[in-house]
């Protein structure tokens, strides 16, 4: 692979410390970070399943547009798995805080000025959310966001969410994993379990919810959804970073523009 590839390809763990300050100072001053997580994800699918999504998801994405792709993150805060289930190892919403704040702050120090978390894990976006309020407050010229792979768009959301709302291990993510990592899916395992949460109040951790660690409908997944599915995951997401590379900063409105409430 030539110098030319290698850059085109700004994988931040691929390049050197030379050839990273060069495409920085060049203008690609744009990182995205996969954040993943280690979790159960039933009989069927590896327990790297959200990792494995993110982080090829970003890179593809990151091959299109050109930003800068960081090594992917591959623990989360999985805590309502509990440890029914072995396989789950889980960092508490604070360490992932600290984690993400940690990586960011040292991203800063390299040159980057917009940097976007992407992750394949719901409840990682709390402590996300946290680290983004710090690091606002702490580099007010730079800019931040976070975004779930099932958020990427409204025609991603719906294909995520065809067999429930609070989904997990669900004919989704187990077609894009069929597609990405075959190995990773045992489909002769696969159960399914309707998703119970819509109209309850509180929030449940995994074991008042399924039985088998699955919600959804695995058992519908193809290979040839997961490879659509990817095609989607990769050209919506390649067209909100293109949006968001090009965004300028908002300028509020004058005082004379504002309208006094009574």
């Amino acid at each position: 692979m030539g110098s030319n590839e290698r850059l085109e390809m700004a994988r931040w763990e691929m390049l050197t410390s030379k050839e990273l300050a060069g495409v920085i100072q060049g203008g690609n001053d744009f990182a995205i970070l996969p954040i993943g997580a280690t979790e159960q994800h039933g009989s069927h699918l590896a327990t790297g399943t959200d990792t494995i999504s993110a982080n090829l998801i970003a890179q593809a994405a990151g091959d299109e547009t050109g930003v800068l792709v960081l090594p992917a993150i591959p623990y989360g805060c999985s805590l309502g798995h509990t440890d029914l289930w072995p396989g789950t190892i889980s960092l508490s919403p604070a360490t992932l805080t600290e984690l993400v704040l940690e990586i960011a702050r040292w991203a800063i120090r390299s040159g980057v000025r917009r940097l976007m978390f992407f992750s394949g894990h719901a409840t990682n976006a709390p402590s996300i959310g946290s680290a983004i309020l710090q690091l606002r407050h702490d580099y007010p010229s730079i800019r931040f966001r976070q975004i779930g792979i099932w958020e990427i768009s409204p025609e991603v959301h719906e294909v995520y969410t065809q067999d429930g709302v609070d989904i997990h291990a669900n004919r989704a993510e187990t077609s894009l994993l069929s597609h990405l990592a075959p190995e990773a899916v045992h489909m002769n395992l696969a159960t399914d379990e309707a998703d119970v949460t819509p109209g309850l109040i509180w929030s449940y951790d995994m074991p008042r919810t399924t039985r088998t660690g699955v919600v959804g409908r695995p058992s519908e997944a193809t290979k040839q959804e997961g490879a659509s599915m990817y095609a989607l995951l990769v050209r919506d997401f390649s067209q909100l970073i293109r949006a968001a590379i090009v965004e300028e900063w908002p300028i509020p409105p004058t005082s004379s523009g504002l309208r006094r409430q009574v």
